[in-house]
């Protein structure tokens, strides 16, 4: 049955149509045959029985005896009747069993082929333009109107998924116009309130050149974090417009990489770090400058936040690179969403070169590269980020 019912529209069509009409026809043989003899017993009943009898006697190779049909005004009216019908039954019954034959297989190839899938199709047309996507198309038949059903069930779940991002991404824009207003806010409050306390006090000498001094100092740390901030919306706004380079990178050449960067940080946080480079032959195909950019967003987190000592493991297969960095700091007391929000600082004492968007970038640049960013505690303290990368050609 399963073997029927997965029949493409014209074999099923075929098979339907050759059932009916072969039906029909055994039918109308029955119903011819019936109809014959019911007409032969009509007529027996005025034909002369001895002169048929001596007619069969006398009867030859070259012509043979029949029940001669009897003249209209023989026949009762229930008689002729009868034998009308017979008549009508003989000349029309194939060509009335084969129309109706061939209109019951169209009918039933409608019912059981395209009823289902034209309704699941409509229903679903009608919930898309309502903008309605948490459905299913249930029809699963392998037949065209099961793999049509199939196409639009996936078009279906691509408008989820991109109606999902859509939303995601209106939500990180809210989140990032209310960062921006913030953290603009801040540097030109401070700017504005120190200009107005300058303006006020030195016309008249009543502040020491040692507070000017200070003001002026602390207006160019101000202007330092906007300038900051300003590269920081840069960089987010030519994320979506970069595109990523295959380089062919061995995991010799990327422990080379991280060895370097490493060197710098120590020096930088006077902290330890341990870099472990599973040892592999294989070749990873990937965005060499955006590996390395993410490695220093997570490199550079960990070594604020460790106390003692940086833990990195590096993986390279032919269709994953991962690598991981932990700290034996406190660890991440946020959810991980909130953590890889734009702007988001876990230390509001954060240094001011630091805008808290690295974990953003990261995990955009991974998602980018077809992998992901995981964060976690480790069991015995201290944060891990594991950054995964997928092999791109």
């Amino acid at each position: 049955m399963d073997k029927i019912r997965n029949l493409d529209l014209k074999k099923t069509i075929l098979l339907y149509m050759s059932v009916a009409l072969l039906c029909s026809f055994i039918l109308s043989a029955v119903i011819v045959r019936i109809a014959s003899r019911t007409q032969m017993r009509v007529w027996w009943n005025y034909v002369d029985e001895e002169a048929y009898f001596k007619a069969v006697e006398n009867e030859r190779s070259d012509y043979v005896t029949d029940i001669p049909r009897p003249n209209v005004y023989e026949m009762t009216q229930p008689d002729h009747f009868v034998s009308e019908l017979c008549d009508f039954l003989q000349t029309y019954t194939i060509l009335i069993l084969s129309m109706t034959g061939s209109c019951a297989a169209v009918f039933f190839f409608y019912k059981n082929k395209l009823k289902k899938p034209i309704e699941e199709l409509a229903l679903a047309s009608k919930k898309i333009a309502e903008n309605h996507l948490d459905f299913r198309i249930s029809y699963e038949n392998m037949d065209e109107m099961g793999m049509l059903c199939m196409e639009f069930e996936r078009m279906r779940g691509q408008l989820a998924e991109n109606n999902q991002m859509l939303w995601k991404t209106i939500e990180e824009e809210k989140i990032l116009r209310a960062a921006i207003a913030h953290d603009i806010r801040s540097p030109l409050s401070v700017l504005k309130g120190y200009q107005e306390m300058l303006m006020d006090y030195l016309p008249n000498a009543d502040i020491d050149m040692e507070q000017a001094m200070e003001m002026l100092s602390e207006s160019s740390r101000q202007i330092e974090r906007m300038d900051v901030f300003v590269e920081n919306m840069r960089k987010m706004n030519s994320l979506e417009n970069r595109k990523l380079a295959a380089w062919e990178i061995s995991i010799k050449q990327l422990e080379t990489d991280i060895q370097a960067e490493l060197s710098v940080f120590e020096k930088e946080y006077g902290k330890t770090s341990v870099l472990q480079a599973q040892a592999s032959n294989e070749i990873f195909c990937g965005d060499k400058e955006v590996i390395l950019e993410v490695t220093e967003n997570l490199l550079s987190n960990a070594f604020r936040y460790a106390k003692h000592q940086v833990e990195i493991i590096a993986k390279a297969g032919y269709s994953e690179l991962s690598i991981s960095v932990r700290d034996d700091g406190d660890g991440f007391k946020e959810a991980e969403e909130k953590i890889v929000e734009a702007f988001h600082q876990q230390n509001i004492k954060d240094s001011l070169k630091h805008a808290g968007i690295g974990m953003y970038i990261s995990r955009l640049y991974c998602e980018k590269h077809g992998g992901k960013l995981i964060l976690e505690n480790d069991k015995q303290k201290g944060a891990v980020v594991t950054a995964v990368f997928r092999r791109i050609v």
